[in-house]
Formats: structure tokens, sequence, C-alpha cells
């Protein structure tokens, strides 16, 4: 099934419940790579555990976040826009096949995209899109504080590229707050228990 749609600057959250998960990663990993074998099991985790799974309908992390939650009996969404003058974006990828595509006209279109149709989001290793991903959504989470969309980043790495940052931006507490790491997949469940028992407390909106 395919949807087109006009996305607008994301909105904050209206609930507090997480149930569709965003994944944001590599494109250029492929089944032999550790972070698409990371991705693959956490996604069917997740799957299992009832979440829906929202990625942008390319190949590697993308694909394996698609794969991963259908071999955990889960559902599948892809944001997707095809360009034509950006040779560097992989664009969709025809093995990457979701219960439902929302097509996009533009990069941007497509991120917000993802941003609206995901209620937390987790972040594997990646280049500058993953990148531009993940900034665009920890500065959201810090933006709407209180009825934000928590942000997992998936990986030992990111210790490391997180103490860099504290150490060359200025960061407040409340952007530490919106944020776990996790190095496995049983860290992203209890991760997300906790995002949601925290959203629950803090926002006082009804479950979804």
């Amino acid at each position: 099934m395919t949807q087109q749609l006009l996305i607008s600057t994301p909105q904050p959250k209206k609930y507090c419940t997480i149930e569709r998960i965003g994944v944001f990663g590599s494109a250029d990993v492929d089944e032999q790579h550790p972070v698409y074998k990371d991705t693959f099991a956490v996604c069917q985790r997740l799957a299992q555990a009832g979440k829906i799974i929202v990625d942008g309908g390319g190949p590697g992390v993308m694909a394996a976040a698609t794969l991963g939650a259908r071999s955990g009996g889960g559902q599948t969404i892809a944001v997707t826009f095809q360009p034509k003058d950006m040779p560097e974006f992989e664009g969709r990828y025809a093995g990457n096949e979701t219960d439902l595509e929302i097509v996009t006209s533009n990069y941007i279109e497509r991120m917000f995209g993802l941003v609206e149709e995901s209620d937390a989001f987790i972040i594997f290793q990646g280049g500058t899109g993953t990148l531009s991903e993940w900034s665009t959504v920890w500065l959201l989470a810090h933006l709407h504080y209180g009825h934000h969309k928590p942000v997992i980043l998936y990986g030992t790495f990111w210790h490391e590229f997180m103490e860099v940052i504290y150490k060359t931006f200025f960061v407040g507490e409340k952007e530490k707050n919106v944020y776990r790491i996790a190095e496995n997949e049983q860290e992203v469940l209890e991760h997300l228990k906790t995002f949601e028992k925290e959203l629950s407390d803090r926002c006082g909106l009804p479950p979804r």
C-alpha cells in the first residue's frame, strides 16, 4: 500500500506510549556487517514486543530493520523519496518491502516524515545522513522536552562520541536526559520501558 504525504515541521508527542520506532543508520552495510546483524536482531526483538518499525525504505540498516521486524512478526513502515539529481543518495531499495510506504517529494520531507511517523528513535552507526538524522531528533527532543520523542543511541562507540560532544559544544542537562545508549537488544527494550514510564509521568497525557 502506498500513500502520498506532504510533511511540515514534525510535531511533539500527543500521547505517552511508544509504539512506532524509527530506525536510522548506514545504507552501505551488507548482510555480513556487524551493524546490519545488530539492527536485524534489535528490530526482531522490538517486533516480538509489539513495536512497529519505521525506516527510510533503503538498503543497509534500513533493510535490516524491515527484515528483522518481519522475522519477529511485526509491522513495518517506510518513508521514501526517489531522487533524480542526488547521485549519493541511495533512494528506494527493491529489497526493502514494507507493509506501508509513505512517499515524499524531497530529502528533508522524507526525514521529517520519518520523525513524524515515529514515537522514539534508534540510531545505529552510519554516515553523514545518519548524523543529520541524529542531530535533528536530538534537537527536536530538546525543543519539545516534556512532550518529546526519546532517542536510543546503539553501539559502544556512542560513549566516546558523546564525550567529544560534551567537551566541544554547549549541551544542557535536559539534552542529556532525552537519550540513552544501548549496547544490545535487551538494553534497547529496557530503555524503551524507562522512557515510556518517564513520558507518562512527565507529560500527563493519556496512553495512545
